[in-house]
């Protein structure tokens, strides 16, 4: 059996993403990963920095990014779908760049890859999220935030990134053009793994916060609108009160131990409960979701008609 791990990337490190954490944490596991390297600024040390890992599983493909595929986000996916593509592996494990793996769950991981290897019905297992948002003390489980995606998927020609590249989904004869098909398309059959991703993309410097806001909506808007509603707003990125999300007591992956030392905004961050940010509220911070979520923590003790772009499959290996 061979593991290919892949990701795309582009001014990831200027933008304050654990690049190097989030392939360490999987390299012990897969015989390769691929990245499709997005040609980034002068002042980005991206490249350099992947080159710092010293892995001959590490192989980079350097690529030019779509100007003007800036609707719904689908340049990421199309960037996904050219890393998935140079992989050889028989399942490929996908991760972004703010996407981290616990170790304790590689033998997890490697387990139920090899374990369905040979059964055509699973294309690919999707894993529980834990989303950090503000510091690393502290994330969001609401429901107005996905529980699950979808990261192995099977190596199968016709298994595409979807959307901007949130999942995968089975495209035959796709013209890697529109990314948010839905005929003649269909989800995939996947097993949600006893595992965590921890998703770090919304842990930054409140001001490189607010920088990456701005160049993800523009990703998905017009350029020049965002630029200007952009620069009518505060530099920095308000994340709130903190009192509202739940707290983290496990540890995190031992990779992020550097990158975590790194936090040292702390004091621009608002622990009190009544405190009101000064942006529009997101929508885990309106009280319709923050009562459905705690119905669906307290009460149900499970999420109900929750997203989910794939048809789960019975686990049989518990």
């Amino acid at each position: 059996m061979k593991i290919s791990g892949f990701s795309f990337m582009r001014n990831t490190d200027k933008l304050y993403y654990p690049l190097a954490e989030s392939i360490q944490s999987i390299l012990p596991i897969v015989d390769e990963f691929i990245i499709a390297l997005g040609k980034g600024d002068p002042d980005d040390n991206t490249e350099k920095i992947i080159n710092s890992i010293q892995s001959n599983k590490i192989k980079i493909i350097h690529t030019e990014w779509d100007p003007n595929n800036s609707i719904g986000g689908t340049e990421y996916a199309r960037q996904t779908d050219i890393a998935k593509e140079k992989c050889t592996g028989d399942w490929l494990f996908y991760l972004q760049s703010d996407e981290v793996v616990h170790e304790k769950y590689l033998p997890i991981i490697k387990k139920y890859c090899e374990f369905y290897l040979d059964d055509k019905r699973v294309e690919g297992f999707a894993f529980q999220y834990k989303h950090f948002f503000g510091d690393y003390d502290h994330y969001i489980e609401s429901h107005s935030w996905y529980a699950q995606e979808i990261r192995i998927i099977r190596n199968d020609k016709n298994i595409h990134s979807w959307k901007d590249a949130q999942s995968f989904r089975y495209i035959p004869n796709f013209d890697y053009k529109n990314y948010y098909q839905r005929k003649d398309t269909r989800r995939l059959s996947a097993i949600v793994l006893p595992s965590e991703i921890y998703h770090y993309g919304w842990v930054r410097p409140p001001g490189l916060m607010q920088t990456k806001t701005r160049v993800m909506n523009k990703s998905y808007h017009d350029p020049q609108k965002v630029d200007s509603d952009f620069d009518k707003k505060s530099t920095e990125f308000d994340f709130g009160s903190m009192e509202l999300l739940d707290n983290f007591q496990d540890t995190h992956p031992f990779v992020m131990k550097e990158f975590i030392s790194k936090f040292n905004w702390k004091e621009k961050l608002h622990y009190e409960k009544s405190y009101t940010p000064t942006r529009e509220l997101m929508k885990h911070e309106k009280l319709k979701y923050r009562f459905f979520s705690w119905i669906e923590k307290k009460i149900l003790h499970r999420r109900v008609f929750a997203y989910k772009n794939f048809n789960q499959l019975k686990n049989t290996l518990i």
